[in-house]
């Protein structure tokens, strides 16, 4: 292991430039750490009148520096490599690391998260960091994990606090004096979490995104704000496209993004592909040519919609898989950008307009599992990682402004140059970026021994359809220097003193690798096409030609200076090369330093065989604890070269499914339709006036708007008073949900009907309906009549174009009217306490709506079903009858520790049946199945929600949309999956019920 001269300064800094390196083969995601980026500052630059054109990156710190190349740490480049997590879609702390991890292991070194303003300000004056909505275990765990952070606000209402959209009277994102004074608590919290966690103070944070929106005083206010308080990192904005938006003048930020999804959204046509956006460099030289090339949001993945054509999120995976990373990352790489974060790397789980899933077909599933796409990812990211020579290049030109040394029409290159070392880097990809087609052809590549065209021994470079690649000139691993690579490279660095080259490619296709030999060789070198050439006088290179079928792991060179070796795609993709700062706490802990034993840590969920990489002291090796039995591979590398087996125990084999959902209990959850229900303890709907700009279209001038009573969220129910004349014939009502949104309705005890608010695929979205509702024949009682309303709410809208107000949606009811008479009164109820006073401050504000047995809190673990009767949940309500119930079941698990078993509720019933479900794991609403729609049925739920070594609670409220209908809800759960190992340390947060709080 080389470690550097000055290794001892370095270790009280807590990112630190020095790393030792493993290369690992074996199916596990390994504990890693390293080092990070920091804080950035800016500068204005004015033209010949004084005017600003542009803010560019100088110095709140001296630790951080930009300029129109990429960012710098204490004067080392960096490539700014992120994916998106947000944290309150794992709402279980203690599983934060392992997404950290993961993101780490492929190669990436950043993290960008979304702060959820509606969680954490849930009411004026509230600012709530506690459990999942804590910032700072995240900023712990991203100093272990050694990445950084750049926060973003989005989400609910596209970032905005829903009690703000109907508190607030003045525009939203803009100067409006209530809307700063809105805003101002939730801003002051993020920055007294945050500040002592920047780079300045060795933490892992370095960007503040400011939000889309198109007030440039709004945007001077907060960053007003951020800069009178203690934060000292750059303010950044993601232009949602390309409208040149806050680059310079008032309210201009320290460093401009762009915004891009080139691939769109219609997961129903996975593999009806657009083509890649041509123009991101010209884009950026137009628009910020001083500054970084920055991308804070590209697309990683796809939402999908409701409906029962919706396709799921596999199709989503497809749609943004690997091909897709392989074209359209690439092209990224081509513009010269830098500063990359793909939305999602882990999407997790949500609510709101799409469904419960936010699986986002991203490269860690939902149960977070590791996906083919995360391999692409991984040999992107550590190509990246292993070539700083990447991080500052010149963009050349490209085949559309005349770059001609392609030797066929229909590929495409983008040349960049490091201006410093010469080092080169062709992007090819397809003309046609769609295009399936195989193709062949030579390039003509500047190197340092020439111009060259090449292949030279290979008949052709081979691009695959939807395939790019990037060939590498003058490209140094360690203090060697490549001379040119079709091959892409995998890992270029130093192990124990020797420069390791890792190259790879695709099994069907021929590369090609060029370089000069050094050191004493150990073993005849790789020779099934190889030559000697002397190019230039006194420089002799070495050219080794991979022909078709080269499978597995070749020995290329192996010298006490020198190790090449090369993969098929497949095969690389199994390996790991886990980053170890160089501090002598972690060293030993890695290494075993003193015993020279190399200690590993990962997840493995089957048997398979393990060849390591690295230094020669390195003699045994320990797997999770346990000493494994290794040998020496002189086959492979003398030296450093292990092999051994990894093998899955007897208790991981022995873990068998998940136990069946049985003895359910039942009782009626909606006496609010019988006659004896006494509404006295609601809320009395008599608003006159609203902050909300969508007003009623007809009623008697009473607002009927659930978030200006206090209930914003979740299901809320509306009681309207008349008194009976014997005219009353039918109800007009109008009704606003949110996209695929439903309301039933009551006369007294007599059901009505539903208002659905279907959509097909997105394309037929109803967030509003308007309905007559006919009274049958002697429904309508002398004197008071009650109409009583269930409706959903499917979540606010985000804020859409130019009007910052569209957050401020209508959820409720619009128009009201009899047919005869009038309303005496309304009164509404939403979840117990509003917004401001709901009991259950561990789970937040979005985890309970307003159905009576969610307000007396019967979904929470320790309530007493015993007098309840049973019922199977799959015979649905009694006598078939429209209206709600509440199902609960308890069950325990018994999972042995060391061990990640992903675990799903699924509902087996055919989709088509008219209800919605309300899934309640330990108290935790963790899935919204929606029976007429779909398409989500399958709804993981994570360790930490259910309790691995205990007794768990699971409620099901069941909504029965239609009466007489055949609803049979079958609901399983089932284990998707066992690894050994595991985060570990997993802490359960399930507060029981108690009677504090509940009516």
């Amino acid at each position: 292991m080389n470690i550097p001269s000055d290794f001892r300064s370095t270790q009280a800094e807590p990112f630190r430039r020095w790393t030792a390196t493993l290369l690992l083969w074996s199916w596990f995601s390994a504990l890693l750490y390293g080092s990070s980026i920091g804080a950035l500052a800016r500068s204005i630059v004015h033209d010949e009148n004084g005017d600003t054109l542009y803010r560019r990156g100088v110095s709140f710190t001296d630790q951080v520096s930009f300029d129109n190349y990429s960012l710098s740490l204490r004067g080392q480049r960096i490539f700014l490599h992120s994916g998106e997590f947000h944290t309150f879609r794992l709402p279980v702390p203690s599983l934060w690391p392992d997404i950290l991890q993961k993101v780490k292991a492929s190669g990436l070194n950043a993290v960008s998260v979304y702060v959820h303003m509606g969680l954490l300000n849930p009411s004026r004056g509230v600012v709530d960091f506690d459990g999942f909505r804590a910032l700072k275990p995240l900023y712990e765990a991203a100093l272990d994990a050694g990445i950084w952070i750049v926060l973003r606000p989005e989400t609910s209402a596209g970032g905005i606090a829903h009690w703000a959209t109907s508190e607030v009277a003045g525009t939203l994102r803009t100067s409006a004096p209530d809307w700063k004074e809105a805003w101002m608590d939730y801003i002051l919290g993020i920055i007294e979490e945050t500040g002592p966690y920047q780079i300045t103070e060795g933490g892992p944070v370095i960007d503040n995104e400011f939000t889309q929106s198109i007030g440039a005083e709004y945007f001077a206010e907060l960053e007003e704000v951020y800069r009178n308080s203690s934060i000292v990192l750059p303010l950044t904005y993601n232009d949602p496209g390309q409208g040149r938006n806050f680059i310079n003048g008032t309210g201009a930020v320290d460093l401009y993004g762009l915004d891009s999804y080139p691939q769109g959204f219609d997961c129903s046509h996975p593999l009806d592909w657009n083509r890649v956006t041509l123009n991101y460099h010209q884009y950026h030289e137009a628009v910020n040519p001083s500054q970084p090339w920055y991308f804070p949001e590209f697309q990683g993945g796809s939402f999908d919609a409701w409906g029962p054509t919706a396709p799921g999120y596999a199709p989503c995976a497809v749609r943004t898989g690997p091909d897709f990373m392989s074209v359209f990352y690439l092209q990224l790489w081509a513009s010269n950008a830098k500063l990359l974060s793909y939305y999602m790397i882990y999407g997790g789980t949500s609510w709101g307009a799409v469904y419960t899933s936010y699986d986002y077909g991203a490269s860690i599933d939902e149960a977070r599992q590791l996906t083919t796409k995360y391999d692409e990812l991984k040999r992107q990211g550590l190509f990246v990682r292993s070539s700083p020579e990447f991080y500052k290049t010149d963009w050349i030109g490209d085949s559309s402004t005349g770059l001609s040394i392609l030797s066929s029409n229909a590929v495409f290159a983008t040349y960049l140059l490091n201006p410093d070392t010469q080092a080169g880097f062709y992007i090819i990809r397809h003309n046609d970026s769609t295009s399936t087609d195989i193709t062949d052809f030579k390039i003509n590549v500047t190197t340092a021994e020439g111009n060259l065209q090449i292949p030279i021994i290979a008949s052709a470079v081979t691009l695959g359809g939807r395939q790019s690649k990037v060939i590498v000139t003058n490209y140094a691993f360690g203090s060697s220097r490549l001379l040119y690579s079709t091959a892409s490279i995998f890992f270029a660095g130093r192990i124990d003193g020797r420069d390791v080259l890792f190259i790879y490619g695709d099994a069907s296709q021929e590369h090609e690798l060029a370089l000069s030999l050094t050191g004493r060789s150990f073993r005849k070198a790789y020779d099934t096409s190889s030559f000697r050439a002397t190019l230039t006088p006194n420089t002799v290179i070495t050219i080794f030609s991979f022909p078709t079928e080269t499978q597995g792991l070749v020995t290329v060179y192996d010298s006490d200076s020198q190790l090449v070796v090369f993969a098929d795609s497949d095969t690389v993709a199994t390996f790991w090369a886990p980053v170890i700062p160089g501090d002598n706490d972690s060293l030993r802990n890695f290494w075993g330093l003193g015993t020279n034993q190399s200690v590993l840590v990962g997840d493995l969920n089957a048997s398979t065989p393990l060849t390591i990489i690295a230094p020669a002291a390195i003699s045994s090796v320990t797997w999770n604890g346990a000493v494994l039995s290794v040998n020496a591979s002189s086959s492979l590398t003398v030296i450093g070269g292990l092999v051994g087996e990894l093998t899955l125990s007897s208790a991981s084999v022995d873990i068998a499914g998940a136990p069946r959902l049985e003895g359910w209990k039942f009782r009626d959850s909606l006496p609010e339709i019988g006659p004896t229900f006494d509404d006295g303890s609601f809320v009395v709907a008599n608003h006159t006036t609203t902050n909300i700009p969508l007003k009623p279209y007809y009623s008697d001038g009473t607002i009927l708007y659930g978030c200006d009573y206090g209930f914003c969220e979740n299901i809320v129910l509306w009681r309207g008073h008349f008194n009976g004349t014997g005219t009353e014939q039918s109800l007009n009502l109008s009704v606003n949900g949110g996209e695929a949104f439903a309301a039933s309705v009551w006369l007294n005890n007599v059901f009505l009907n539903t208002s659905y608010g279907n959509s097909t695929n997105n394309r037929n979205t109803i967030e509003e309906t308007d309905d007559v509702f006919l009274f049958p024949k002697g429904t309508v009682l002398r004197g008071d009549n009650v109409i009583t309303v269930v409706q959903d709410n499917m979540g606010l809208n985000e804020t859409s174009g130019t009007n910052p107000n569209s957050s401020k949606s209508p959820r409720g009811i619009r128009g009201f009217q009899l047919n005869s008479g009038k309303f005496t009164q309304w009164r509404v109820q939403g979840k117990i306490g509003g917004y401001t006073d709901f009991p259950d401050k561990t789970r937040g504000v979005f985890n309970e709506g307003g159905l009576y047995g969610e307000r007396k809190g019967w979904h929470l673990p320790g309530f007493d079903t015993s007098s309840w009767e049973s019922r199977d949940l799959n015979h649905g309500l009694p006598k078939s009858a429209a209206g709600v119930g509440f199902f609960v079941t308890t069950f325990d698990l018994h999972i042995p520790e060391g061990h990640d078993v992903p675990m799903s509720f699924t509902f087996n019933e055919p989709l088509g049946q008219p209800y919605r479900a309300y899934l309640f794991v330990n108290g935790w609403m963790m899935g919204k199945r929606v029976g007429n729609l779909g398409p989500q049925a399958k709804f993981p739920v994570h360790q930490g929600i259910l309790d691995y070594s205990g007794t768990n609670t699971v409620a099901v409220a069941l909504w029965a949309m239609e009466a007489d209908a055949t609803i049979t809800p079958d609901l399983q759960l089932s284990v998707d999956a066992v690894y050994e190992g595991g985060p570990g340390g997993i802490v359960t947060n399930n507060p029981r019920w108690s009677p504090a709080g509940r009516v």
